[in-house]
């Protein structure tokens, strides 16, 4: 059994361009960047994926979590602002894999229809883990086929974020996945106050293994996602 969480902690060149809330909400970057940097630390997971982490978050958590191993990959895209400067010393966006204890890296790459995401592969305790952010669009169809090709050989999980809700994201992998199942009342993933989108878009997949308590836990509003843990075997 291996216990595994995933959140997408939001890069804030992304908050300020679209004008989020959490934007408003944490005026000072530093601040929130420690507050995230606080609920990743305090996690029990074996295995924590993360998505949208920006070049200071990831300072961040390496200082706080020095006995971790840490899997990343850059983005070959930077993120430029919009509308406002960018207060981050780093503006890079980075796929992050923390792992307690050893862990093999096996791929890493941006999809090739989008250089802004894609999928980082590790093997821990002989199962590839996946961590991966998908397109919000028509580009992800292809995205879905790069995924479960990379995860063609069982045991496996994916855990990221989707942008698509579970029934899309079961089907578009093939019947070979089964996406973790969420309490009838369980809390979004990633909440929205308007707006047709599924707020349910943050999953943990698996092929050949089971996953069992799948929960989503609230973050405090240090970011628009909130986090989805469970344990996978």
């Amino acid at each position: 059994m291996i216990t595994v969480a995933t959140w997408n902690v939001l890069h804030r060149v992304h908050a300020d361009n679209y004008a989020n809330e959490i934007a408003a909400q944490w005026p000072v970057e530093a601040e929130r960047i420690a507050a995230v940097t606080g609920v990743v630390a305090r996690r029990s997971e074996r295995v924590v994926a993360l998505q949208e982490v920006s070049g200071d978050q990831l300072a961040s958590l390496r200082a706080a979590l020095p006995t971790s191993t840490f899997h990343t990959l850059r983005y070959p895209r930077i993120p430029n602002p919009r509308r406002i400067a960018s207060v981050l010393a780093e503006r890079a966006e980075y796929l992050v894999l923390i792992v307690d204890g050893p862990g093999k890296e096996v791929a890493a790459a941006s999809f090739a229809t989008d250089p802004g995401k894609g999928a980082l592969a590790v093997e821990v305790e002989g199962v590839l883990v996946v961590a991966t952010h998908v397109t919000g669009d028509f580009r992800r169809d292809g995205q879905f086929a790069d995924l479960a090709a990379l995860a063609a050989t069982a045991p496996a999980v994916l855990l990221g974020d989707f942008n698509a809700d579970r029934a899309t994201v079961g089907a578009a992998l093939g019947a070979a996945f089964t996406v973790a199942g969420l309490a009838p009342d369980s809390q979004p993933t990633r909440p929205r106050t308007d707006g047709a989108k599924s707020q349910f878009i943050d999953h943990v997949v698996v092929r050949g293994i089971a996953a069992h308590d799948a929960v989503v836990e609230d973050v405090a509003g240090t970011s628009d996602h909130n986090l989805v843990r469970a344990i996978v075997g």
